[in-house]
């Protein structure tokens, strides 16, 4: 296969920027990227937020650039990066490949100076609750946009791919995302040192604890968690991993914690970017909780699955793609709350999940094989 790569130019953009410190498309760049240099690829990625000393221009070997504005109202902010990154890439690189579509009005600018476009969709953007009603239409907009524009879509789920080419009649690349197998973190307690979470006197042990680590906003979930859990006859903690999308929303779950008198039951860490302690308490939960339900192949999900948590995941097409028969799925609060103590009730009978769900992950949502697939993407696009 011809691979026009030493002189061919890819742009990388619509993540936060690498290393990766935030979600999913930050995950997926910094997993992609370098292998792609590594291929022989001449790659670049947009970063938000003005460059200093602490900051590189390269990323094991990813050219990084970054947008020169400090970050202030998110949405516009978001808008205003991506169309910088498109109007930078589009004169510096060959092919752009855009994750999302939030700023999909202003997908003509590769087109206007014969660059290819790729985009991947992510999820179901304009059916998330944290917009209201004028913000959902424009993104539904822009995912429109999106399609007619991009060269190529990329759909990082089959069901996300089964959606776009229902709705639009254009055909969608199937590009999942990945995980690697994680390096054991043995329990250490010295890792929480610093860190603020724990009040004083609270011990967190070892499988004493259900994990959740997402982006705390309503399609994720965790008001639906919390209520479950506090409804629950679990004698366990419940440990939630991530920052709110906004004050409305957690003022929602503190209120769900005050109401039930939740005390230490619950303990909200925050984000946490250190990732051996991340993956220390992804190793040491009892059991892991997934309430995502519209984005496609979500990062957090291949993690729990990687290290061999058994995972009660939000019952949607999304989630039941990715863990077949080796996940558990909840549909409300109060089923949640049946199958938490179910779990605790006899968590021998479904100790073989976590094995098959270690190997399930690890067949079908390696980052080695999916590089395969974007090398194959780009030398198409780029060839002649």
């Amino acid at each position: 296969m011809m691979q026009p790569k030493g002189n061919s130019k890819i742009a990388i953009i619509g993540s936060r920027g690498i290393p990766a410190k935030y979600g999913g498309f930050e995950t997926a760049v910094e997993a992609v990227a370098p292998r792609l240099v590594e291929k022989g690829w001449n790659i670049f990625a947009s970063c938000e937020g003005l460059r200093d000393q602490s900051k590189p221009a390269v990323y094991k070997g990813v050219n990084l650039f970054y947008f020169p504005v400090r970050p202030f109202f998110r949405i516009v902010y978001e808008v205003l990066y991506d169309v910088y990154s498109l109007v930078k890439s589009s004169l510096v690189c060959d092919c752009i490949y855009m994750l999302g579509y939030g700023a999909g009005l202003f997908f003509f600018i590769p087109k206007i100076v014969r660059k290819k476009l790729v985009v991947n969709v992510d999820g179901l953007e304009w059916k998330r609750e944290k917009f209201n009603k004028l913000e959902k239409s424009i993104l539904l907009t822009s995912e429109r946009a999106a399609v007619a524009f991009a060269d190529v879509i990329v759909a990082d789920s089959k069901e996300i791919k089964k959606y776009i080419e229902g709705r639009y009649k254009k055909k969608a690349v199937y590009i999942t995302n990945g995980v690697d197998a994680p390096q054991l973190e043995k329990w250490d307690e010295r890792k929480f040192s610093g860190q603020g979470f724990l009040k004083e006197n609270t011990a967190l042990l070892p499988k004493d604890y259900w994990l959740a680590v997402a982006r705390l906003e309503p399609e994720n979930n965790i008001h639906v968690i919390v209520q479950a859990f506090l409804k629950s006859n679990s004698n366990k903690k419940l440990v939630i991993i991530g920052n709110f999308s906004s004050k409305k929303y957690q003022r929602h779950v503190l209120k769900i914690l005050e109401d039930n008198d939740a005390g230490e039951r619950v303990i909200l860490t925050g984000a946490i970017y250190d990732m051996n302690l991340l993956n220390m308490l992804r190793q040491n939960c009892f059991a892991y909780i997934h309430g995502h339900s519209v984005g496609g192949t979500n990062p957090t999900l291949l993690e729990a699955m990687s290290m061999k948590n058994l995972v009660i995941a939000h019952d949607n097409e999304f989630n039941r793609e990715v863990g077949g028969q080796t996940t558990l799925y909840f549909k409300d609060a109060s089923d949640l709350a049946a199958k938490i103590e179910e779990i605790e009730n006899k968590p021998d009978s479904f100790a073989h999940l976590k094995e098959a769900a270690y190997s399930r992950v690890l067949s079908n949502y390696s980052w080695q094989d999916i590089v395969e697939e974007y090398d194959k993407l780009f030398a198409g696009l780029c060839k002649g």
